[in-house]
């Protein structure tokens, strides 16, 4: 009996391109601090003589009774050799260079120390309770459709759409590519990376999606990979209208439940767009650098009311307008079902800032 086909909400098929191996990536560290001491052997005093008078009774000056030695010729100090920077005990691909640029091979090892360390934890049961109590937890188990199979099945019938990337991705498909870029796998995308320096002001966002495998009964995926990126409060991205920075723009992996999450600020809204979050997902985070191995590509919508209270705050006051001008029955990506699959569900407040959860079913199969 054939299986029927799983789509999405817009009726088309998904799906997952192979998988080609990369070079992960990792955080920058403080460059190690290495100090060398030198000590001197202490010398014995010398015994001195007290004076004594010669045979025409004038007394003599006190004498030492340690013989007196020439001088040795002093040996030419031998050069010191400079010693490599290390990081967890692994000497740096690229000396001369901070740690941050170490290259993503360099992130890559980091990467898998770390997850070998959380596995060793989670072995000794030291892991447990902070996974059980976690906030990332938390949005599995509000996010996660029934453990029912009959449930599970129906909850992945329909996959998140597949949208446009836009014409600012920065994933290689329109030009300018930084996934293969050595720290831009972080869960704060605030600040720019790398050889830029800034950060983008707003009002407070997190991101948090549940990565669910659609071909595995909404199954976790742990170890997949989401790429994110957005505007900036002013409507403006990042390297391409906004050229001397990168921020607003970061990798994560899945952890365990299939969490991914990310510290931002809440994008500002410009003609012709509902505001939203564009994002893509990866097999792993070796996949991640290499747009081909997207298994889908999709956009978070943000609801309304949260939109209207950021917008009426002075710093977004550039969004008024354009977001009196633009419904989700009108946006050219949304309106087709009015953003149901991708509508975020926002908490929090302007005072403490959001957080927007979305839960993302995709084909791997």
């Amino acid at each position: 009996m054939r299986r029927a086909a799983i789509t999405d909400s817009k009726g088309r098929v998904p799906h997952g391109p192979g998988i080609t191996a990369a070079r992960p990536l990792r955080r920058p560290i403080e460059d190690p601090i290495m100090t060398t001491e030198t000590t001197t052997p202490a010398q014995a005093p010398a015994r001195v003589v007290p004076p004594s008078p010669d045979s025409a009774g004038h007394v003599l000056p006190a004498r030492s009774a340690t013989p007196v030695v020439p001088a040795t010729p002093a040996v030419p100090a031998t050069p010191a050799i400079a010693a490599v920077p290390t990081y967890q005990g692994r000497p740096y691909a690229h000396p001369d260079e901070p740690l941050f640029d170490q290259g993503l091979r360099f992130d890559l090892d980091t990467i898998m120390d770390r997850r070998r360390a959380l596995k060793l934890l989670s072995a000794a049961g030291l892991g447990a309770g902070l996974v059980a109590t976690g906030a990332v937890s938390a949005l599995a188990q509000s996010l996660s459709p029934s453990a029912s199979p009959a449930a599970s099945a129906a909850a992945c019938d329909t996959v998140i759409p597949e949208e446009t990337g836009g014409p600012f991705p920065a994933d290689g498909t329109n030009g300018i590519d930084i996934l293969n870029q050595s720290g831009v796998v972080r869960e704060d995308i605030t600040t720019s990376f790398g050889d830029l320096t800034g950060t983008a002001e707003g009002v407070p966002l997190t991101i948090r999606f549940l990565l669910q495998d659609a071909s595995n009964g909404c199954a976790p995926m742990p170890g997949a990979a989401v790429y994110v990126w957005h505007c900036d409060r002013d409507a403006q991205y990042s390297l391409y209208t906004i050229t001397d920075q990168n921020y607003l723009r970061g990798v994560q992996p899945a952890d365990a439940d299939g969490a991914v999450t990310f510290t931002s600020i809440f994008p500002g809204c410009y003609d012709g767009r509902w505001p939203h979050v564009h994002f893509e997902v990866y097999p792993s985070l070796d996949a991640a650098t290499d747009a081909a191995n997207r298994l889908a590509t999709s956009q978070i919508a943000l609801p309304e009311a949260t939109c209207n209270e950021v917008y009426a705050t002075p710093e977004y006051a550039a969004s008024v307008a354009a977001f009196a001008r633009i419904s989700l029955t009108t946006d050219m990506v949304f309106r087709d079902d009015g953003g149901i699959h991708q509508l975020g569900t926002v908490t929090g407040s302007l005072a403490e800032g959001y957080t927007v959860d979305l839960a993302v079913p995709v084909l791997t199969a």
